[in-house]
């Protein structure tokens, strides 16, 4: 029997689309409606994948994630730390989003982390830090000492992100003892083994090749530069940390080659690598700008290499024969792959997508579209008129760009959809000519992968970790080392409930994970206050260019919109109106948690009617403890 199914609280997770209904395209609610239930078919299939009550992990101990349950053909009956950290990173995201429901699953994750980081095993042992680079463990937490791939230097920094998201949640709602006694000694270890490892190889995120890995590496300056933020929260510092991340960010310039980025420094392939697209979006930061030096999505750099990468498999697969450039294609690993003879990868496409709405909320945060030359072939093939230049959000350009990229973006999930099991079920491939699963079943980075570019393409995004303040490169650059602090950390007491908002006091319940690898726990009880609102003060905020005498209304499926009707649709306000800021607002009071969907409307000085252009919109009114007002940023297209 499937584990619980947790409700995504507070989140626009894929609602189906409703248009002023003669402008909906079937295709798009197709794909909305496919999501509506994928999100919960992917939440599902992660929670079955974690011990020790997961229906597929039972064997596993508590916060264990095994990635797949297939023991055989392959045998994925393991847990890897680089797929746990991605998997609990997405969990947190969905935590942070409203569903505190996944307390007990990362609570238990941080436990577990606590324990396996003094595991010895063939990569080292803790007290060097050597033994943090081993890749995968068995699932009752004892080493895995056959031959493998190792080290693999890129877990500690991906546990680390997770866990400092998780910490910096602690600290913002008012439960900060458990940052410091908690979070912060497990992220020290890792940080530590980053800063003193980095400058030396070790096998790639597919386990096959021994060089430094691009990958690795753009992981790494972010785990050091947002560890060096959250020691200071802590009352800590991280002067490896410091010392470390700028050579880091300096030696990640090296694997731009002028058209793409190059994947690893060794193994006699190209380059051209899924692993650079998963690089982007994981070091993805919602405030920067298309920052080059740091390879975020919506970069020139990023664009030009997504291209080059996608192309790649345009002319092997044959489920591809006939797709022009432009349009979403199947997707691998790489396009020399050769492992069940080379096929495309769920999470591929998935990541694809994902960096795409990436950059369109970059670009919707920013403001504009900057074409250069770099990216000028990327925006050509999906915009035919692309020219170099710079397009403000007010201009026809800036719209039909978006709408392209969105078009784009959701061409490689509904691929997803279309090679998807019956049941909604991902495993790790599908097959190049006729796009049947193969390898493991139930792969739980496929879930975790569908589970965040759905979020982006809510533009549901994770906190900044502060790429637009370490995106200098030094003038002068080294592959050295630092030494940090390694010590083991023992906290295992959580408050039984976490709520958001402030926190006066809490409960607490220990669990702790013994030599054995056994979980025991005790729970003590005090109090925790926090208001769960009934209604929240929801502000519209829509960019939309108007001339006088037309103006721009909200109108969507729940009463307080006039369900539909344009003739009761509510008016926006022009009070910040400016020409290079064209801002229509309007403050409805909503029901927390309601879901529905709109569109702005604009009505001409002859009373006539022009709907913005499909899909509609879909919104969520928060129900988060302790929040009464949210705003809801739009551009017109």
């Amino acid at each position: 029997m499937s584990r619980l199914s947790y409700a995504l609280c507070a989140l626009a997770l894929g609602q189906c689309a409703l248009a002023a209904p003669q402008l909906s395209p079937r295709a798009t609610a197709s794909l909305d409606a496919w999501l509506a239930t994928e999100t919960t078919v992917s939440l599902d299939g992660i929670l079955d994948n974690i011990g020790a009550s997961g229906a597929y992990a039972l064997s596993a101990r508590a916060g264990v994630v095994i990635a797949s349950p297939s023991t055989s053909e392959p045998p994925y009956y393991y847990t890897w730390t680089r797929d746990s950290a991605l998997t609990l990173k997405a969990l947190i995201d969905l935590f942070r989003n409203g569903n505190l429901d996944l307390q007990t699953i990362i609570e238990e994750y941080v436990n577990a982390q606590a324990y396996l980081q003094t595991v010895t095993n063939p990569s080292g042992d803790f007290s060097s830090g050597a033994g943090l680079g081993e890749p995968k463990f068995n699932v009752d937490l004892s080493a895995y000492t056959d031959s493998w791939g190792r080290p693999q230097r890129d877990g500690p920094a991906l546990r680390a992100i997770a866990l400092i998201d998780f910490g910096n949640w602690l600290i913002d709602n008012g439960y900060s003892s458990y940052a410091v006694s908690n979070i912060w000694p497990i992220v020290r270890n890792d940080l530590s083994y980053v800063a003193q490892y980095w400058s030396q190889s070790g096998y790639d995120l597919w386990e096959e090749v021994n060089s430094m890995s691009f990958f690795t590496v753009a992981n790494q300056h972010r785990a050091l530069v947002e560890g060096s933020t959250f020691a200071s929260k802590v009352g800590a510092s991280c002067t490896w940390c410091d010392s470390q991340a700028p050579q880091i960010l300096c030696y990640m310039q090296t694997f731009w080659t002028g058209s793409h980025i190059n994947a690893n420094t060794g193994g006699g392939r190209s380059g051209v690598d899924m692993n650079t697209v998963l690089a982007s979006i994981h070091t993805f930061d919602p405030e920067a700008t298309c920052d080059d030096i740091t390879f975020q999505p919506c970069s020139s750099r990023a664009l030009a290499n997504l291209k080059v990468y996608t192309d790649s498999f345009r002319s092997i697969y044959s489920l591809n024969s006939g797709i022009a450039e432009g349009v979403a294609v199947a997707v691998g690993r790489y396009p020399e792959d050769t492992y069940y003879n080379g096929n495309p990868w769920f999470l591929s496409n998935l990541g694809a997508a994902e960096q795409l709405y990436d950059a369109i909320y970059q670009w919707n945060n920013i403001g504009s579209i900057t074409i250069t030359s770099t990216s000028l072939a990327f925006f050509q093939d999906i915009y035919s008129s692309a020219s170099v230049g710079t397009y403000a959000s007010t201009s026809a350009t800036f719209t039909a760009i978006i709408n392209a990229v969105k078009t784009y973006a959701d061409g490689y999930i509904s691929i997803v959809q279309t090679h998807a099991m019956t049941n909604g079920s991902l495993a790790e491939q599908y097959d190049k000519s006729y796009g049947t699963s193969l390898s493991a079943r139930d792969l739980t980075w496929s879930y975790a992968a569908l589970l965040t570019a759905n979020l982006r393409r809510d533009s549901i995004v994770p906190p900044s970790w502060g790429a637009a303040s370490a995106n200098t490169v030094p003038s002068s650059c080294s592959t050295g080392s630092a030494i940090g602090t390694y010590s083991t950390a023992t906290a295992t007491s959580w408050p039984s409930t976490l709520t958001s908002g402030s926190a006066t006091s809490s409960t607490s319940s220990t669990s702790s994970t013994n030599s054995s690898g056994t979980t025991t726990s005790s729970t003590s009880t005090s109090t925790s206050t926090c208001t769960t609102p009934t209604s929240i003060a929801v502000t519209f905020h829509e960019l939309a260019t108007t001339t006088f005498g037309q103006n721009i209304y909200v109108v969507g499926s729940i009463s307080q919109l006039g369900t539909w009707d344009t003739s009761s649709a509510v008016a926006l306000s022009a009070s910040q109106y400016t020409s290079s800021n064209p801002l229509w607002s309007a403050t409805i009071t909503l029901a927390a948690g309601t879901t529905f969907e709109y569109k702005y409307i604009r009505k001409e000085t002859d009373g006539s009617v022009v709907w913005e252009s499909d899909p509609n919109r879909s919104y969520t009114v928060p129900s988060t403890c302790g929040v009464s007002t949210a705003t809801e940023s739009d551009t017109w297209r």
